[in-house]
């Protein structure tokens, strides 16, 4: 299993890794969480950059096939996926509209610095 910077989560039989740990994995899903249920996308043959991953680990399919978790369909996942997506869209719409509201600022910055710091 690989968690990749983006979020997505690979799962797969690892058949080579070097030095810059890249990896390639074959028989490869993309398996989408959403809640309690997930569903698995099926991708072959899938070449990792070692930069791109955030964790790498084993499966224990005993403890997966005792998990709460329900599988559904490919379309089901996507869809409750797109929900979801939306829900935090909606989220992010109404934090915005009070950040105006008390006068904060809406486009806060992801670092403490800015495009106009100037190091010397």
């Amino acid at each position: 299993m690989v968690v990749l910077r983006d979020g997505r989560t690979l799962i797969g039989y690892l058949r080579s890794i070097d030095q810059f740990a890249n990896l390639l994995l074959q028989d490869t899903i993309e398996r989408i969480h959403v809640g309690d249920k997930y569903g698995d996308i099926p991708r072959g043959i899938f070449l990792i950059r070692g930069e791109n991953m955030v964790l790498v680990g084993e499966i224990d399919e005993e403890r997966e096939a005792h998990s709460k978790l329900q599988e559904v369909s490919v379309a089901t996942i996507l869809e409750a996926q797109r929900e979801e997506q939306l829900a935090k869209e909606e989220e992010e719409k109404a934090k915005m509209k009070a950040r105006l509201k008390q006068g904060l600022p809406v486009n806060a910055p992801d670092s403490y610095l800015n495009s106009d710091d100037v190091f010397g």
